[in-house]
């Protein structure tokens, strides 16, 4: 995946949005969240997925308006408006509540147009609606979730960072059994995984010299041993390697201690062991607006924090709140990676002419 388009710092920004399930919420909060038009004038929505799958969600709805421009191709899309990509044309049975091999089969597609387009350059992030792995890996989707399948299409390690606006979690570890969790992390993970988080927090998010609390394995954080060694033996040591490397990291914490107190607003990032150690605190916090962000990748991708809420398909009950700041969120993001970029390119043209100087003076 390559990406590297030049365009100002302000302009609209072209959001891929790839549906999700058709079973589930995906398309419900997508037109919530797109109900605004205000938000046309920060970003072009293109949305990839099936229009009777929209239409029917619309119908359940009922006073919901929601109108977008069919694009044939990519010379299509058009500002200020919401653009729809269709890549299922044949006749599509909605069955909401449920996750069915088709509804699996209409995701994957969705989800590989977008990627491919978001590979390509025609979009220039990409916001993901909720999956069912169970449904997509009945269609041939062989990754346990958005995070894995963009980094092996990019071709490198990536980071599940949840955000909000007080808080950001990341993951050493994702979609893997807890039983197994003590044996994947070593050192060599656990400073790769606050490499990864100290770079996005420093391009992504536009902090300088960002704090990191790194959490312990195990509960009290081993108690000096005493309740496992993990963290003298792995997590201890990375969090030296890092500092020696000038990364601000401390810990290794008790994830109740830390997300049960004010200590956690001192930090702008926290690396939590396994997923519920760091979702679970999460959540609590910040459920309604939390959004899941994949760093690391050279490419934006952003998600709400929730799955897709079968229970409630097609009841008009699902907040569009989460999915909206996933949409703004990822627009900051391109921002921030954009400016750094302007900000380092023009540190280096003035240290090379500081040199040129240096240099006409010597001679």
């Amino acid at each position: 995946m390559e990406k590297d388009k030049e365009m100002p710092i302000h302009a609209p920004i072209k959001i891929g949005i790839s549906m999700g399930d058709s079973n589930g919420i995906g398309p419900e909060i997508i037109m919530k969240a797109l109900q605004d038009q205000r938000i046309l004038l920060d970003c072009t929505p293109v949305i990839y997925g099936s229009s009777k799958v929209f239409s029917f969600h619309k119908k359940e709805l009922k006073d919901l308006e929601f109108n977008f421009n069919t694009c044939k191709t990519p010379q299509d899309i058009q500002a200020k408006k919401i653009n729809f990509i269709h890549v299922h044309q044949d006749e599509f049975i909605v069955e909401l509540g449920k996750p069915t091999s088709e509804s699996g089969k209409l995701a994957f597609l969705s989800l590989e147009h977008a990627t491919k387009d978001l590979a390509s350059g025609v979009i220039d992030v990409l916001v993901t609606a909720p999956i069912s792995k169970d449904a997509m890996n009945k269609s041939g989707f062989q990754f346990p979730g958005h995070t894995e399948y963009l980094a092996d299409m990019a071709g490198t390690e990536a980071l599940m960072v949840l955000c909000s606006d007080a808080l950001r979690v990341a993951l050493a570890t994702i979609h893997i059994p807890l039983k197994e969790v003590a044996t994947a992390l070593t050192k060599e993970l656990i400073v790769e995984k606050i490499r990864v988080l100290e770079n996005s927090l420093t391009k992504d998010f536009g902090l300088h010299k960002p704090k990191i609390a790194v959490l312990g394995l195990n509960p009290h954080a081993g108690e000096n041993g005493k309740i496992g060694e993990e963290e003298k033996n792995i997590i201890e040591p990375a969090i030296q390697q890092v500092r020696n490397e000038g990364i601000l990291a401390f810990g290794p914490y008790p994830a109740d201690g830390l997300f049960g107190s004010k200590l956690r607003a001192e930090f702008d990032g926290i690396l939590a062991m396994y997923h519920d150690q760091g979702l679970t605190g999460f959540k609590a916090l910040a459920f309604e607006d939390g959004v899941n962000f994949t760093a690391g990748l050279p490419v934006i991708r952003t998600s709400p924090d929730h799955g897709t809420a079968y229970d409630i398909a097609g009841q008009d009950k699902a907040s569009p709140n989460s999915f909206r700041e996933s949409l703004y969120l990822a627009m900051d993001i391109h921002r921030n990676r954009k400016l750094h970029k302007e900000i380092n390119a023009n540190k280096l043209v003035i240290e090379k002419s500081a040199v040129k100087k240096t240099e006409n003076k010597i001679q």
